[in-house]
């Protein structure tokens, strides 16, 4: 079997840029839509999908439903719904379910939701755009549900109230759950994407689903690292990106900064991140040269992006942050390794960095006190 020829590249967008995605599901397909933009990507689901598609519970309780059809039928994920549906098909039930389902009201918690009951022959009656659980159980009970059948399809994280509401509202309630979230499959792998985020090592995470988002950021909190995470991010040295207004909620509570996809799909969540790192929104400086950003394996100047060693992106990281103000040379030795973390060594990084750049003169040496960058406007520091 011969290897699928490369696609080409869309743009340049994401070129110098470290990616980690914290998905499991459709991780293949988020990736190649990244590296089509320049990225380089690592794979760092924090959780797994379990299916439940053989689970005779879930298909006795589809039985359930065909023998005593619901009035409205509640889609949660899109990924569940598919399951629930295949899940049908395989047990030979799927004509009866569809039968069964014909004179219900679909509800869907979200685009993604509303995609699967399209892809599965139904339609969405209404979809909650907040993409929560909480505004699709208001709207139902506001609706009146008494002494209804509500067949309700559950997300991998359990419980997310409805059951309880529902019932506490007078509705007759069919709970099923098609997958369930486990543990990663490599634990190493996200301990070590977040070590590389919390180093300046990383551009950009991705989160699909809040499980994974709450995950990911518990494994930053037993590594020490969400404060160098928080500073990162907070300085726009680092983009935090949740496909949705759920799956951002994990970062909010941290008190994390992310971007948020304006239309909960992957591809706009992929959009998102090209439009930040190459429509100008990244920090920058100006200089003579041109605008000046940092990415994680090296800068873009004036829209090029420029390959450099670790030791020189930390160094430019460094002066970048100070946006023109002089950076001592004591201070310049403790970005360096630890093996060369001496004066010499300082203005051996420095040279090296300015061939790197391509333009010597973007780094000033100030006699007596120590480096700056040649921005066209420098900030002096207090």
């Amino acid at each position: 079997m011969t290897d699928a020829p490369d696609r080409p590249h869309l743009s340049a967008a994401l070129d110098g840029c470290t990616i980690v995605i914290a998905v499991d599901r459709r991780s293949s397909e988020l990736t190649a839509a990244l590296e089509r933009h320049g990225a380089t990507v690592r794979q760092a689901p924090a959780l797994t999908i379990l299916s439940h598609i053989d689970d005779e519970a879930l298909l006795a309780a589809t039985r359930e439903l065909i023998a005593d059809p619901p009035d409205i039928v509640v889609a949660t994920t899109g990924v569940g719904f598919r399951g629930w549906v295949e899940a049908a098909v395989e047990a030979g039930l799927d004509e009866e379910m569809e039968r069964a389902f014909a004179g219900a009201q679909i509800i869907a918690r979200g685009p993604k939701a509303r995609g699967a009951i399209q892809q599965a022959g139904f339609t969405a009656d209404w979809v909650a755009e907040s993409e929560t659980s909480h505004e699709l159980g208001e709207y139902l009970v506001a609706e009146g549900i008494a002494g209804r059948r509500i067949a309700v399809q559950h997300h991998g994280s359990g419980a997310d109230g409805l059951d309880e509401l529902f019932r506490a509202n007078g509705a007759e309630v069919v709970s099923l759950t098609v997958y369930r979230w486990g543990p990663p499959a490599d634990p190493e792998v996200v301990r070590q994407s977040v070590l590389q985020t919390a180093s300046g090592g990383v551009d950009a995470v991705l989160f699909t689903s809040a499980p994974g988002t709450s995950e990911w950021l518990a494994e930053a909190e037993r590594a020490d690292a969400i404060e160098r995470i928080r500073s990162l991010a907070d300085r726009g040295r680092l983009v935090m990106a949740a496909v949705g207004p759920v799956t951002v909620q994990p970062l909010v509570a941290h008190g994390i900064p992310a971007i948020v996809a304006e239309r909960g799909r992957l591809g706009s969540l992929v959009r998102g991140v090209v439009t930040h790192f190459g429509g100008g929104h990244a920090p920058g400086v100006d200089t003579d040269h041109g605008r000046l950003e940092m990415r994680s394996s090296g800068a873009v100047l004036a829209g090029s992006f420029l390959p450099l060693s670790p030791t020189s992106t930390a160094v430019l990281g460094a002066l970048f942050d100070a946006r023109g103000a002089v950076i001592p040379r004591r201070e310049l030795q403790g970005v360096l390794p630890r093996s060369s973390q001496s004066a010499h060594a300082v203005e051996m990084a420095i040279a090296r960095l300015r061939d790197g750049l391509g333009h010597p003169d973007l780094v000033k040496t100030v006699v007596k006190r120590g480096y700056r960058l040649d921005v066209e406007v420098p900030w002096i520091r207090p």
